[in-house]
């Protein structure tokens, strides 16, 4: 499972303790540090424009490397994007196969991957309703596609969330994440030994 920062990189969420917490929750969880291939610190629109499928390379190289790994189980990928991460996580397992299950954190799909959308996985899709970053349209909008689609999907609207979950409505994504991820990409009886990476 690969957990993808947002535009701010490392800087606004503590993604090293939530695959910490899905690690020590049966999940081979990695969290591979795109910007790193383009000298990124925070993805502005220019930056993203400029350098988006460059970082969905680098995420596809980080998917075959953690397949190979002895504690990784690589017909069981999935993907949990923050934002800017979510983008690249559902564009990503749109075009390549082999993706089970994403998790999208206040993200959505860009308009241009739809068309040309080969493949999906079963998807959750959170958001509050009050982001001003990213709006809760791209919520409903991806939503309509999966319908249209009949891909397997959840959603959960946080009322009065913004961009970012915090308190009861972060225990509860964080919940929704483990139980989704479990359902779509482990045999409950087959969990592999806790790892972060």
């Amino acid at each position: 499972m690969l957990a993808l920062h947002g535009s701010g990189g490392f800087a606004n969420l503590n993604y090293n303790e939530f695959a910490h917490m899905l690690a020590d929750r049966g999940f081979a969880v990695f969290v591979p540090h795109y910007f790193d291939a383009t000298g990124t610190t925070w993805a502005y629109p220019q930056e993203i424009r400029e350098h988006h499928r460059r970082w969905i390379g680098v995420i596809s190289d980080a998917i075959e490397w953690a397949g190979q790994q002895e504690f990784a189980d690589a017909s069981s990928v999935g993907i949990v994007g923050f934002s800017l991460g979510a983008y690249l996580g559902l564009t990503l397992s749109a075009m390549r196969p082999g993706v089970r299950a994403v998790v999208d954190y206040f993200g959505g799909m860009p308009d241009e991957i739809i068309a040309e959308m080969k493949h999906c996985p079963a998807v959750l899709i959170l958001h509050g309703d009050r982001d001003l970053t990213v709006r809760v349209t791209e919520a409903f909008k991806l939503e309509s596609l999966l319908k249209s689609r009949k891909v397997p999907h959840e959603m959960k609207i946080y009322k009065g969330a913004g961009h970012g979950f915090r308190g009861l409505d972060m225990l509860d994504a964080a919940q929704r994440t483990y139980f989704f991820l479990r359902k779509h990409l482990h045999d409950s009886a087959n969990f592999s030994e806790p790892k972060a990476v």
